[in-house]
């Protein structure tokens, strides 16, 4: 919105000018994002503390976890506050990108908010019920499938580009629509199964939407997409104002969740950021690089997958307990030790995703 004002005020003062340029617009997504972060954090941690709204912590679990219970739990809300308001404040609305992004993460938020509602306040175990949760998951993710689809206007917008390889792209017709449903439950649900220590979903997040915002910004960018052999998409060069408020709220988030956490995130915020991260790699036509960069996510819903057949085909466990952060725990490592790790298997796979751009 304040897109719009700008460009009006510049009409008396050349200066405004410089609020029609996108990356001085991300970095001022980025401080907006944590600003509201700082000031909205600690009211709503008192807030929850207040009503009573804290982690529940199973008993058959490293044992280290139990002094997490009672943690304000759903903190989420403050990363879709955050994201939300910064996003419209500093972004061109009349991208049909930005719409998109905007309305999935808070779809995804809505859907992880009632099935934390559902646990935490009326105390029903079983919170929102998996068929359904899958089912307004599908709506969501298929939803904005379709729109994308339906509204492509280059052949670039719905083809599958793989990365390394100069020219090589596959065009996904109407399966585009399949493909892009699954990257976003899927991306949704990794995320919330990482969400199990203090900080670690979150960190991986930042770093993934901080390099999306640079496949976003370049794919947007006619020079820059053509010096880089990457299919030129217009207007997509928005979406890095989203990336740079999640990488904002992110970071203001982790002030908050940094071990030990004083506010969780809860479904609220894993189901939003995963989504999130899903739809912009869509956007941006990078779901590869995605799945290299969120490395760590693929290896927590991996290790789930394979807990659970191998259980049900042998009786018997690969890992000492899944998802693939507990095994580490209960090994022994402190849980500091395997959260850093994690972080730094992440820095090191989102270097290798953005090698792509220029390795071709």
């Amino acid at each position: 919105m304040l897109v719009y004002l700008a460009e009006y005020l510049s009409q008396f003062n050349s200066g405004f000018g410089l609020f029609q340029y996108l990356t001085l617009r991300t970095i001022l997504g980025i401080l907006t994002a944590l600003l509201i972060s700082f000031v909205v954090g600690p009211v709503m941690i008192r807030r929850l503390t207040h009503h009573q709204i804290g982690q529940t912590v199973r008993d058959d679990g490293p044992k280290t976890h139990l002094s997490k219970a009672g943690t304000p739990t759903m903190g989420g809300a403050l990363l879709l506050v955050a994201i939300s308001v910064s996003t419209l404040l500093w972004s061109d609305l009349t991208v049909r990108y930005v719409w998109v992004v905007v309305i999935v993460t808070l779809m995804f938020g809505i859907i992880g908010f009632i099935d934390d509602y559902k646990k935490l306040v009326l105390k029903d175990s079983r919170g929102l019920i998996t068929r359904y949760k899958y089912f307004w998951q599908s709506v969501a993710g298929m939803g904005a499938a379709y729109i994308l689809y339906a509204t492509a206007q280059t052949p670039a917008e719905t083809e599958l580009i793989i990365p390394f390889f100069k020219h090589v792209v596959i065009d996904m017709g109407p399966w585009f629509i399949l493909l892009t449903y699954l990257v976003i439950v899927g991306t949704s649900n990794a995320v919330n199964l990482t969400d199990g220590l203090d900080g670690l979903a979150i960190m991986p997040t930042v770093l993934v939407a901080g390099a999306l915002g640079i496949f976003a910004y370049v794919s947007g960018h006619a020079q820059i997409a053509n010096y880089l052999l990457i299919p030129f998409l217009p207007e997509v060069g928005e979406v890095a104002v989203f990336c740079g408020t999640l990488v904002g709220a992110g970071l203001g988030f982790l002030w908050f969740n940094a071990y030990p956490a004083q506010v969780f995130m809860g479904d609220v915020g894993a189901l939003a950021l995963g989504a999130a991260l899903g739809v912009v790699a869509v956007v941006v036509r990078q779901e590869l690089v995605l799945m290299v960069m969120g490395g760590v996510f693929v290896m927590e819903t991996v290790s789930v997958i394979l807990q659970v057949a191998s259980f049900k085909l042998t009786g018997r466990r690969i890992f000492r307990m899944a998802p693939l952060h507990h095994h580490f725990e209960l090994k022994g490592w402190p849980e500091p030790r395997v959260i850093v790790r994690f972080w730094i298997i992440t820095v090191i796979l989102v270097l290798i995703g953005l090698a792509s751009l220029k390795i071709r």
